[in-house]
């Protein structure tokens, strides 16, 4: 199951609206031989149930199949995963999670079990519903998981009073940072964050240059310059700019001729998009997990909202001190018992720096 789930790690951020599932097919009275190995693809299709059994072909028949989600039962662009392995003639299916897809929601045990195959369920299960914890979340709530990721200060700064913020923490922390835009469906900033650094938002590691995910402004003045990186390379990377539904409707024309998809949101906080109607929209376009790279309002924004699930804050070894620009803006809390909390869940040095990551408590 850990090689499943390894496996299946290696989709995240390009499976969505599915999630990233990992197979793995071993012949247990061949001494635990793996016959066949596989995660979901790009887009979703093929699944890794699939893969596994096109790659083990008839040693498939007699095998144990550790899955690390419950094996899909409905028909769309393929037959149900739970009755292609049922077909294959495999023995044992091992299953770390149930899919909450009611779709799928048990049916897919039942579909093995009425095929002659002994189901286990629920080994590695902490581990599947971290993985997949942003389909989870969009299946429940309607809505992705959001990382707020940061890179501060040791007092939490992320500029100077003046602004200078490049960079602050070293390669190897900005090598990580373009890991996780692997690892998520998109990327979400500000105007703020956009027009004063003008990044490109794109995945530019050796070999992860095809990862970089669907790239999100929040704008709600639609201040965003035509000749901005992402607004230029809009037909090469999916960029989507949210504004407000008031916006002048010949400025929106301008960016959508230049490939940039623009989402009218309704009003919320001092006029800017509603951030919850938001994470409602991009759960039902399917995104499952959103990075977002915002400066200090956005961050609040998110963090007021109840909406930042996880966090992974870089911490580089300097002072800024009080006049820089904090992490967080302003958001409200009055009363420590009202200021969101969280759980650690772990920690790497990263050359000088750190990374920190924390989860919602459960």
């Amino acid at each position: 199951m850990g090689t499943a789930l390894a496996l299946a790690r290696r989709g995240l951020g390009s499976t969505w609206p599915n999630p990233a599932v990992g197979c793995v097919l071993v012949r247990e009275d061949q001494g635990g031989r793996v016959v066949g190995r596989g995660w979901t693809q790009p887009g979703g299709r093929p699944h890794a149930e699939t893969e596994a059994l096109d790659r083990a072909g008839a040693a498939a028949r007699g095998a144990t199949a550790y899955v690390t989600l419950e094996p899909c039962d409905h028909h769309g662009q393929t037959p149900p995963c739970s009755e292609a392995l049922a077909a294959a003639g495999i023995a044992r299916a091992v299953i770390a999670i149930e899919d909450p897809d009611q779709r799928t929601a048990g049916r897919g045990l039942a579909r093995l079990e009425k095929g002659g195959v002994d189901v286990e369920v629920g080994v590695g299960r902490d581990e599947a519903a971290d993985l997949n914890d942003g389909f989870f979340l969009r299946i429940a709530e309607g809505r992705p998981l959001f990382t707020l990721k940061c890179g501060t200060s040791l007092d939490a700064r992320i500029a100077t009073g003046g602004g200078d913020s490049q960079w602050i923490t070293g390669e190897a922390a900005r090598d990580a940072a373009h890991r996780l835009r692997a690892a998520h469906d998109a990327v979400l900033i500000g105007s703020g964050t956009a027009l004063a650094d003008d990044p490109e938002l794109t995945c530019r590691l050796p070999g992860l240059g095809g990862r970089s995910p669907v790239r999100i402004v929040v704008d709600g003045r639609l201040r965003l310059p035509a000749d901005s990186r992402v607004v230029k390379t809009a037909r090469d990377v999916p960029t989507w700019l949210v504004t407000s539904a008031q916006t002048d409707p010949t400025a929106s024309k301008s960016y959508a001729e230049a490939g940039v998809d623009v989402i009218e949101a309704p009003p919320g906080a001092a006029g800017s998009p509603d951030l919850a109607w938001l994470a409602g929209e991009l759960g039902g376009r399917g995104l499952t997990r959103v990075l977002v790279e915002g400066g200090g309002r956005l961050a609040a924004s998110l963090l007021g909202a109840g909406l930042a699930d996880r966090l992974a804050w870089f911490r580089a070894p300097l002072v800024i001190g009080g006049d820089g620009i904090p992490a967080a803006a302003g958001f409200g809390v009055e009363r420590l018992r009202d200021a969101p909390r969280f759980v650690r869940t772990g920690s790497v040095s990263l050359g000088v720096d750190i990374l920190e990551t924390y989860r919602r408590p459960v």
